[in-house]
């Protein structure tokens, strides 16, 4: 598409300007999200149902999803949805059981024993995004690893759509799942909600899911605040395939396709070292898919304005250049892919080889799509069993184990000038 930036060789002083994501003035929606969480905490209900007739255009009755709204939520989802969920589930429970390892008992010396006990997070909530793309697929990758960590109590906020309801599809994997605490509340409102705690809704001790830029302001603030942990940071979908000349031009466009139509600022590169006949390939075969979705045009095409084609001479330059920007999805579509995954430092999730599309990670292929964006790959992973537990450390010392250590700890407390600590020790050993 004639709309798609094309870098070629760029040399290294100028990969910092070409990979910088487009950042956003957030403090317009500081100066709304505010107020919203300030008022939960005060008002509790009250505020949920005024901003939800204010923002969703609904009379709230009854916050919490009842019996009878499950019932018809099943009714409502064909069969053929309900065994696509099952397989899926079944994935993506598969993978995520094989995270969980038991923990031995060390003898770091004699009489000195350490271990870790694994706990999981009593109290977690669920933020799933409704209205036009109801994202069912995430009650999936939030729900499994929370069940299988052990987390005894997790509830779900959803938006309610111009009926007052939440999306069927929604209800139903939750259902599916295990989760039964789900509330009709969207947007900061939510956040706050599962921060603070209202008559209706209970406080968490963890949030996780993604939202629009309001969720996101709302769980940076409550999370800086102290209020409750979060997943993770999050930001625009992101993707960035490598690819040489093994890479299937149809493929390519229709996977840059994919990623466009989630936000209007979705993040999206193709690195290659093919020639300028091959890009053109790529180029029209966008442009002919493009025509042929007649789903949110819009935003695929705003957020293709902002993509990028970089050219590179070698695929260790764009190795280099991609660990630089630590994608959310990584696509290798190259000679000896496999080889290349194992020299990737900074990404979310990869996808190996012409037959492996993001979209198989979005649902079903077993992995976890709740992953960073915006470069936090350098420092944060994606959601595993790992994000819904704890770990709690043990020590226990015979009295000779502590006569083994006393001359090391005395040496240690003594020079940092902690003589209490130094005392501790020798006290028992007295």
């Amino acid at each position: 598409m004639d709309m798609i930036q094309v870098h070629l060789y760029p040399k290294y002083k100028t990969w910092k300007s070409i990979f910088l994501r487009s950042s956003k003035d957030t403090s317009d929606f500081r100066k709304i999200v505010l107020p919203i969480i300030k008022h939960v905490n005060l008002y509790g209900d009250l505020a949920i149902k005024t901003y939800t007739r204010k923002y969703d255009h609904i009379d709230l009755k009854r916050i919490e999803i009842t019996e009878k709204d499950f019932k018809k939520a099943n009714m409502q989802i064909s069969n053929k949805l309900k065994k696509s969920i099952e397989i899926a589930y079944a994935n993506i429970k598969y993978f995520h059981q094989k995270q969980i390892q038991e923990e031995t008992k060390i003898e770091v010396s004699t009489g000195v024993f350490c271990w870790r006990k694994t706990v999981p997070i009593e109290k977690v909530g669920f933020y799933i995004p409704g209205g036009s793309a109801p994202l069912f697929s995430t009650v999936l990758m939030l729900g499994i690893p929370g069940k299988l960590a052990g987390c005894k109590n997790i509830i779900l906020c959803s938006p309610p759509n111009k009926n007052g309801e939440i999306h069927p599809s929604i209800l139903y994997t939750a259902r599916y799942i295990g989760i039964e605490k789900i509330y009709k509340v969207g947007g900061a409102q939510a956040i706050a909600a599962m921060s603070y705690g209202t008559e209706t809704i209970p406080s968490v001790y963890k949030i996780f899911g993604p939202g629009n830029s309001y969720v996101t302001i709302a769980k940076q603030i409550v999370s800086q605040k102290g209020i409750v942990s979060i997943d993770m940071p999050a930001g625009p979908s992101e993707i960035i395939i490598m690819a040489d000349d093994i890479a299937n031009t149809e493929y390519v466009a229709s996977d840059l396709l994919s990623q466009s139509e989630h936000d209007p600022e979705s993040y999206i590169l193709l690195v290659t070292i093919n020639n300028k006949y091959w890009i053109e390939k790529v180029k029209k075969e966008l442009k002919k898919q493009f025509l042929s979705l007649f789903e949110k045009q819009e935003i695929m095409k705003k957020s293709l304005r902002k993509s990028k084609i970089v050219v590179f001479s070698s695929l260790d330059e764009c190795m280099d250049f991609i660990n630089q920007i630590a994608p959310e999805h990584l696509i290798i579509n190259c000679h000896n892919s496999s080889y290349w995954g194992t020299k990737v430092i900074n990404a979310g999730s990869v996808f190996l080889g012409n037959y492996a599309p993001v979209s198989a990670g979005d649902y079903a292929s077993g992995t976890n799509h709740v992953l960073p964006t915006y470069g936090y790959a350098k420092s944060y992973s994606g959601v595993s069993v790992d994000s819904f537990v704890k770990k709690i450390t043990f020590q226990k010392i015979s009295k000779k184990g502590l006569q083994n250590l006393s001359e090391c700890i005395n040496v240690l407390s003594s020079e940092e000038g902690l003589i209490a600590h130094k005392e501790s020790i020798n006290i028992r050993l007295s």
